[in-house]
This record gives C-alpha cells, structure tokens and sequence, in this order.
C-alpha cells in the first residue's frame, strides 16, 4: 500500500495513529515518517548563510594581510605563525555570530587570548633552526584550541557532556573538511584542466585566492554543515573509527615487538616523542568517537574488548 499511493498511506497513518500508538508496528512508522520529515522540512535559512559568509570574509581577509598592507614578512612565515591562529579566530567568530545572544565578557576575554596570542607568536625572532620556536608553532595553535573550546560551550565548565560534545564535533568537523578537500581537489583538477586547454593559466591567482581563501574558510563551512545535518554527519566518525580501531589495534601490537628491537628512544629522540604523542592523541580519538554515538549498529561486546586491548598497548 505505501508503494503504491506514499502520500496517502503517510496521510492516513497520522489519521489512524492514536489509534494504534500500542503496536510495535506504529513505532517503525512513527520513526520512518519522522526521520524523512526531517529531511523534507529542512531549508537552508538565509541568516545562516549570510553568517557563514561574514565569517569567511573575516578570516579571508587576516590571512591576506600581507598582501592588503605591503606587510614586510615572507608568507611563509605569516601563514606558519597565523594560520592556526587566524581559522579558529574565524571558528570562534561564527560561533559568537551565530547565537542568539552574545555575552560582551566572553568575546572580551577570547578577544584578549587571540590578540596576545598573536603578538607574541608575531613577535618571536626568526634565527634560521630554532626548536623552541618550532614548538612555540605547534603549541600555539593548541592553546587556542582550547580557548575555541571554551566559546563552543558557552564558557560552561560545568557541564562536562559539552565537553564530550566538543570533542565529538571536532571528529566530525574532521571527516566532513576532509571530504570538502577531496571534493574541492577535484573541482581544482577541472579547473586547472579547462583553463589550461585554452591557453589560459589561472594557478597564481587560483592558488593565492580560491585555494588560499578555501583553506582558511574550510572550518567554518564544515562547522556549518555539521550543526545543520546532524543527524547525518555525527554517525560519521563513530562508524570510522569502529571500522580502524581493530586495525590500530593489530599496527599497536606488530609496533611495540619491532620496537624492543630497535634503539629508538622517545626519551632522547624528540621526533619519536612526537610520533608517540600523537599515537595516543589517535588513540583517544578512536576511544571517545566509537562510544560517543550509541546509535550506532556494532557489535558493542567486540567493540568494548577492543577498545580495552587497545588502551592498554597504547599506555
């Protein structure tokens, strides 16, 4: 009957559904007609898209400063110090945007983190090998990690499943930027491919405008369509990283026998200490995604041996 006529067998359900609210049956429609609904009643509000752009803009317009201003700094070594600094000020400019209410102290406070922030990093000597500098990069851009996670959650420290809320966003802001590198990868192989074919060569500026202002605009777009498509995209990451934990597990393990063979140190070896660090930091992520999503169809039994097994060879 629904493949039939759909419209009006969803049309008489609702008529028929008090009545038959108790079988099991009515919940499996109930939950297929509400799910598509969902789908069906989504519009893309104009409010939103004008703050995304705004904030795109914003940042667009600090990672080309020195181009603006004739700045005397290489671009390398602006885009080395800012660009961090400059795509989660624009995360973090959309996030106070696009709330209803803005606290005037929180935007202080995260105004007063960037700006320091930015002098210092700014103002740091340029010697040509420097590794204190080198971490004074790597760390920056963490710290003010943790200053976007305090404007995500409202300055609520007290809640900690905003806590656990941010992290799991931050896995699918992950997957869906990489599907927009992947889908903008190919929109710049056709670009360059018919441009090319006329004669026409677009890389300079393609480069220092769309690819440039793409980069720094990819957050922001990605957050958006991940607040706008939860639904969708929050089943993402947990589903991943159920699918590469028993392989992690099975790499962790084939590791840590080649390595008593060997004479790595992450003791005296920073590179090494490095890969370490961030083999827990992939670790953790895996952990918190495959149990962050209890919608998710898996094997929870498996799932949680694994997860134990893995954490136990990582530590």
């Amino acid at each position: 009957m629904y493949q039939s006529d759909k419209k009006s067998f969803e049309k008489a359900f609702w008529v028929l559904y008090p009545e038959v609210s108790g079988l099991e049956i009515a919940h499996f429609w109930k939950a297929r007609f509400d799910q598509k609904s969902k789908f069906e009643n989504f519009s893309i509000k104009k409010k939103d898209i004008f703050l995304v752009i705004i904030s795109c803009l914003f940042a667009g317009f600090l990672i080309k400063l020195p181009q603006f201003f004739h700045i005397y700094i290489t671009e390398d070594l602006f885009y080395e110090r800012n660009a961090g600094l400059i795509a989660l000020l624009g995360l973090s400019a959309y996030a106070f945007f696009s709330r209803q209410t803005i606290n005037k102290i929180h935007v202080l406070i995260t105004g007063f983190v960037f700006l320091i922030s930015a002098i210092y990093i700014n103002l740091l000597p340029t010697p040509a090998l420097s590794y204190s500098i080198d971490l004074a990069y790597i760390h920056l851009p963490l710290l003010l990690w943790c200053m976007y996670g305090l404007v995500y959650i409202d300055f609520d420290l007290t809640d900690k499943r905003k806590r656990i809320d941010y992290i799991r966003y931050n896995g699918d802001l992950a997957v869906m930027a990489a599907i927009i590198i992947i889908a903008g990868g190919i929109l710049t192989a056709v670009s360059f491919g018919l441009f090319s074919a006329i004669g026409i060569n677009i890389e300079d500026f393609y480069l220092n405008w769309v690819i440039l202002l793409g980069a720094i605009s990819l957050p922001i777009v990605a957050t958006y369509i991940v607040r706008t498509f939860p639904s969708v995209t929050n089943k993402i990451a947990p589903i991943i990283a159920f699918i590469f934990s028993p392989l992690v597990l099975i790499t962790l393990v084939v590791y840590l026998a080649t390595v008593l063979f060997t004479e790595g140190n992450p003791y005296n070896d920073r590179d090494f200490l490095i890969v370490f660090n961030l083999m827990l930091l992939g670790v953790m992520a895996i952990i918190v995604f495959s149990v962050s999503e209890s919608s998710v169809s898996i094997n929870k039994k498996v799932n949680s041996i694994t997860l134990l097994l893995l954490t136990i060879v990582a530590i």
